[in-house]
């Protein structure tokens, strides 16, 4: 401590100057500087600090970017730094990214104006990649440490990690190794340099010896704080994923604009009604329309009551509940072929209210254009004029209604605003169908829908169709015609090989989308060695990513061989192994989605506008933002606004929305960091009590592919 204070004495005179400030800052008697909750990041064009901006942006914490790869671009000086606002020293920045620990030239200007900077605010700086040596509190890696691929190697969190920055996590950071034949990952591994203020926060072991090196460590050293990151990573790499939260609660001191919490909701859709089977000689599904002429012989999935009941009991296992988006026709053609029997109704019915349930439409029928399936592809039936056939506003409203009144005489508890169409139908399809069935908006407005699921792996983004507002959802790749493992992986060879190899050549003809696989897959154990490692790697990384769009699967799934269970144990089970108890998977119905997606859209396009300023004083923070707009913050656990605590706990933190009514809003962090979050952005970390540690897990490969379902059905 003494030194802390005895080096701050000895420089800020001279920092005083070098920034052009008042002499008076320097008084202790002068007002406590203003730190303005917007963060500076430098790049070079790199993938590292564009990972920590997509992280900010993703949070929606405001930044600015100073590309010095870009002619005209501002000149980092005192000047763009700070200034007095009403007498009192303002700090434009709460912290400075960096592509590494010096990216100018030596000597540089901009580098002196930016460590001055940062000495008189106690700004942190973040290196988002450099190489271990004494100038960052390291050794040289060539003397006893490791440069070279960590691709598969198990780094962990550190005690001072998880007492600190890293507190949300379990202590594992596994890095990825999705392909033996690619490297995807780099790193140097090295110890502190002899008396240098460093503290590792990750680490992992030096290939070769007993030691550890460090991946993440801070730095303390002049008056400045610097968090040294020493491997390179991409925003949708999992190790950069699993540490991004904390390098952003290191560099903000726990204090900033903006939230981030990680989701996970898993719609089953075509519930009570029974989905077509994959026929592995015809190569296409009979009963739907990939089978022209009705070829084939049906031979349809649906769920039975001991399904039912499994799903229940699953759901009870891992304090997780599914969205049962439901086909009330279903249970009636069942009852109808069955002398009025229906087991898989009785038992979900009787267990309606341990799982949420959503509108999918009476009969699942297709809700766009009228298809011609006369032909593979179908395509739209058309006027004798040439116009597109649309299916009417009525039948579109009897469709929604129906399954209501279904519904509701048998006690689900439905939210009416909620709507699942069948296979997504009614909105624009490519090609065949490239806008909105115009009678779409209508039939919304007449039954008081405003959440309408879409596809998002072809309409992504959340935008308006009539009154509703889209929420798009994650297709996961285990296909609705799949009951049994060995179909699934019969399909997938179908889809993903080349025609040279027996497969249809889709992956082939479209190559942007999709990839081939390099030999067709073992059906006997394709699906549980590679599909479903794949699927669980790819949904983890939308969980890992604050997007709260859920996913969907299909009853189907979870019938007979129940394949997709494998995959949501994956995502549930690695989800936990890898964060403490303070951080659990956020489960969301479809419209606090749907609400949560729009108040996203608003509060970014408000401080890309500019309208939006935030700053920190001692203890207290303030905000102004436009009236009405919802304001997303994250603030240390016991802040407070006005006499209520603020937000929710989430990794540590309080975090959550407030709606602005136009004037400041004043938000108080606990009384102990007035000083040490204004002056270093030190911070408390709250973590909970340790348990016993989770067994080791194997790590499973897989390729990383963000793709739609083969399945057309919703």
């Amino acid at each position: 401590m003494k030194r802390t204070i005895r080096t701050a004495v000895l420089t800020v005179g001279t920092l005083i100057a070098a920034l052009g400030l008042p002499a008076a800052a320097a008084h202790a008697d002068d007002p406590a500087p203003r730190t303005d909750l917007r963060v500076l990041v430098v790049s070079d064009g790199g993938p590292s600090t564009a990972a920590i901006a997509a992280e900010l942006d993703s949070a929606g914490t405001p930044y600015t970017t100073v590309d010095l790869t870009r002619g005209g671009r501002p000149t980092i000086d005192a000047a763009f730094l700070a200034d007095t606002v009403d007498g009192r020293p303002r700090a434009k920045y709460q912290a400075v990214v960096m592509p590494n620990d010096n990216p100018f030239p030596a000597g540089s200007a901009e580098m002196a104006a930016l460590s001055a900077y940062e000495r008189t605010y106690g700004i942190p700086q973040v290196d988002a990649y450099t190489y271990s040596r004494p100038q960052v509190g390291l050794q040289y890696f060539a003397s006893g440490g490791y440069a070279g691929s960590l691709d598969g190697v198990r780094a962990g969190v550190t005690a001072a990690g998880l007492g600190g920055p890293f507190a949300y996590l379990d202590g594992a950071v596994p890095f990825e190794d999705n392909s033996p034949t690619v490297g995807e990952s780099y790193a140097y591994l090295a110890q502190p340099a002899p008396g240098a203020d460093f503290t590792t926060y990750v680490d992992a072991p030096i290939p070769g010896t007993q030691r550890r090196g460090s991946l993440v460590g801070e730095y303390r050293h002049d008056g400045r704080r610097e968090l040294v990151v020493t491997f390179v990573y991409n925003q949708y790499q999992q190790q950069f994923r699993l540490l991004a939260r904390g390098i952003v609660e290191w560099m903000t001191g726990g204090v900033h604009l903006g939230a981030s919490r990680n989701y996970f909701a898993v719609h089953v859709d075509d519930v009570f009604a029974a989905d077509d089977r994959w026929d592995s000689v015809l190569n296409c599904t009979p009963g739907d329309v990939d089978c022209a002429n009705g070829a084939g012989t049906p031979s349809p999935i649906r769920m039975t009551g001991a399904d039912a009941t499994y799903a229940a009991q699953w759901q009870t296992a891992h304090r997780f509940t599914l969205d049962m988006v439901y086909n009330g026709a279903g249970s009636l053609d069942q009852r109808e072929d069955n002398n009025g029997a229906d087991e898989l109704a009785d038992t979900l019915i009787a267990q309606r209210d341990r799982f949420r349930w959503v509108n999918h439409t009476y009969t699942h029928a297709y809700l766009g254009c009228e298809q011609d399936v006369t032909a593979v592809p179908w395509k739209c039936a058309t006027l004798p004029g040439g116009a597109t056939k649309w299916v009417s506003r009525t039948a579109i409203s009897d469709e929604i209604a129906l399954n209501r009144v279904w519904g509701q005489s048998s006690g689900l508890p439905l939210q009416n605003d909620e709507l699942v169409t069948g296979e997504h139908s009614g909105m624009k399809l490519l090609p065949q169908q490239p806008q909105d069935n115009p009678n779409l908006a209508l039939a919304l407005a007449d039954n008081g829908v405003k959440w309408l699921a879409s596809d998002n792996s072809r309409d992504p983004d959340q935008r308006p169709v009539g009154p509703a507002a889209t929420v798009a959802r994650y297709p996961i790749n285990v296909f609705y015609n799949a009951g049994k493992a060995v179909e699934q992986a019969d399909e997938y060879n179908w889809i993903y090989t080349r025609r040279s190899q027996g497969g249809s050549g889709i992956c082939e003809d479209h190559a942007d989308t999709t990839t081939c696989l390099p030999a067709p897959l073992d059906t006997a154990t394709g699906y549980a060695q590679y599909i479903a490692p794949q699927e669980i790697r790819t949904a983890l990384g939308h969980v890992l990513s604050n997007d709260p769009k859920p996913h969907f699967i299909h009853q189907s799934n979870l019938a007979e061989e129940r394949i997709a269970y494998p995959v949501l144990d994956g995502v549930l089970d690695g989800y936990d192994a890898l964060f403490a108890d303070n951080t659990p998977v956020e489960n969301l119905r479809m419209k606090d989605i749907g609400a949560e997606l729009q108040r996203r859209a608003a509060w970014k396009a408000a401080v890309k506008a500019g309208q939006v300023t935030a700053y920190r004083i001692g203890d207290t923070v303030t905000v102004q933002a436009p009236n009405g707009l919802a304001v997303p913050a994250t603030l240390l656990a016991g802040s407070r606004q006005g006499t209520a605590a603020f937000g929710s706990p989430y990794a540590g933190r309080a975090s959550g929305w407030t709606a602005s009514a136009g004037t400041p809003i004043a938000f108080t962090l606990p009384a102990s960091a007035a000083v040490t979050g204004a002056r270093n952005g030190a911070a408390t970390f709250s973590r909970p009590a340790p348990q016993t540690a989770p067994a080791p897990r194997t790590e499973v490969p897989a390729a990383v592919r963000e793709g739609g379902s083969r399945a057309p059905r919703g």
